[in-house]
């Protein structure tokens, strides 16, 4: 898209001279993440005003800068600047033209859990059968995704390069996925789970799946709604959708089911996955059964699309955890980590617990972090996870910051010795007690550590210590 183009999508007043037949190289509301030649929104929001750096973005090289209000001392970049009345409608209302123009299937994803891991392996299963483009890292609110369906039109790429557009929507209050429903209608809607997230902002489990439903009710006329037939609170959003609907599910009856399913630790999960074309048996490079349901998520959008269960079997198998989301860490010391750090919530938690508990490992030690925005309802929770890792058997647990507290307070009152739980407030001391404990280890002891948190609580410091530490080696 020209800049000229571009400013009469956004309603933009502007005297760009020259430069209304370029093509920005890039988007950004970050005026360090600016590249040359890039378009910067000065975006306002609840820590910074964008129009505070948007002299730094033009000496940096920005084409031009979207603005909504006068600057002074941008004399020099008059022909640069493009004003409308607010910064942020401009950059949807722009990302919502693209995808118009564009014309093909949107497939958006949301859920309590699983969201980001879900679009990486519902791409990867889309590439047998076109061009893909996908949300980068968590771009899933009001500001990322346009932003990120912005790239489909960054660095020299068009939006006429790719098939499908697959993106991840997040929310924390109502109203959040309607509105980006508004920007990227979709085709197909994915909803993995209900989980108890957020309930700061909500009264129970049922406002959540409210406000999840908002991807089901923003569908296309002729759209999809693909539901997780395991979650109560999902399946019921099919009285929301007038349109087709597809199931997946394991314990109850789904179009796309996991049989046989074999959770082997750090070497994978084991499935059979059966499709409306027939079946076939596939794995997973990730931990726990709970990480099939993403997979069945990611199953049900290549069998719309026409793909047999073996192609999608095959494109499952070629995927791996990103950084921070379940990523296995293997040292030399005799010890792994299963680094969980992006985020976490009580049934994640409880979820990835199992799966390492019954890992064949001379001791388990766990390190959690508080979990964040979970309301009135917090101390219950975090005692319920505390009582999950004492049932399972974990060796050792290290409480980190706030709520973390009542996880240890859990795991004690349900029987876990009170000299087998440390807490601690600060994360350097908690990793120091960590690496105490690694460091002695007997030789020929085998621990596996699993790392997980509340992404606000910071826990990947402690994983970059410990590769600071001790000696990486590969998984």
């Amino acid at each position: 898209m020209k800049l000229n183009d571009i400013t009469n999508i956004i309603k933009g007043i502007a005297q760009l001279g020259n430069l209304a037949e370029e093509e920005p190289f890039n988007y950004s509301i970050d005026s360090r993440s600016v590249e040359e030649k890039g378009l910067f929104f000065a975006i306002k929001g609840e820590k910074f005003d964008g129009h505070d750096f948007v002299l730094s973005a033009l000496e940096h090289g920005a084409i031009a800068a979207v603005i909504s209000k006068p600057l002074p001392n941008l004399e020099n970049f008059s022909q640069r600047l493009i004003t409308v009345d607010d910064v942020l409608t401009a950059l949807q209302t722009l990302a919502s033209k693209v995808l118009e123009r564009w014309g093909r299937p949107i497939i958006g994803i949301t859920g309590s859990a699983g969201k980001t891991t879900t679009k990486e392996l519902t791409a990867l299963v889309l590439q047998a059968k076109g061009r893909v483009h996908k949300s980068v890292g968590n771009l899933n609110n009001a500001y990322g995704l346009p932003l990120s369906v912005l790239q489909m039109e960054s660095k020299g790429k068009h939006a006429s390069d790719f098939d499908f557009a697959v993106l991840e929507m997040g929310m924390s209050t109502p109203g959040e996925i309607k509105r980006l429903c508004q920007i990227a209608p979709p085709s197909l809607g994915t909803v993995l789970n209900v989980n108890a997230v957020h309930l700061e902002f909500f009264e129970n489990l049922q406002g959540i799946a409210n406000a999840k439903a908002e991807l089901v009710e923003g569908l296309k006329p002729d759209g999809i709604a693909i539901l997780n037939a395991d979650d109560p609170l999902v399946l019921a959003m099919k009285e929301k959708h007038k349109g087709k609907t597809i199931t997946f599910g394991i314990d109850n009856d789904a179009d796309i089911r996991a049989f046989n399913i074999d959770a082997r630790g750090i070497y994978g999960t084991y499935f059979t996955l059966a499709t409306s074309k027939g079946e076939t048996n596939t794995m997973l490079a990730f931990t726990g059964r709970h990480i099939v349901y993403n997979a069945l998520a990611a199953a049900a959008v290549g069998d719309y699309f026409g793909l047999t269960p073996l192609e999608i079997g095959l494109q499952l198998q070629k995927a791996y955890p990103i950084n921070h989301r379940g990523e296995v860490l293997v040292f030399r010391e005799k010890f792994l980590v299963v680094d969980d750090t992006y985020n976490s919530n009580p049934r994640a938690l409880d979820e990835v617990v199992k799966a390492i508990s019954s890992m064949g490992y001379d001791k388990h030690i766990l390190v959690a972090g508080e979990m964040l925005e979970l309301g009135t309802s917090g101390v219950e929770l975090h005692q319920n996870s505390g009582k999950n890792i004492a049932e399972n058997k974990i060796d050792f647990l290290i409480g980190v910051r706030g709520l973390a507290k009542e996880i240890v307070n859990g795991a004690i009152k349900a029987g876990m010795p009170t000299k087998n739980t440390y807490f601690t407030e600060d994360i350097e001391q908690a990793t120091d007690f960590l690496i105490d404990q690694l460091t002695n280890k007997k030789p020929q002891e085998k621990y596996l550590i699993l790392i997980k948190g509340s992404r606000g609580v910071k826990l990947d410091l402690v994983v970059a210590q410990l590769r600071e530490k001790f000696t990486e080696e590969k998984a």
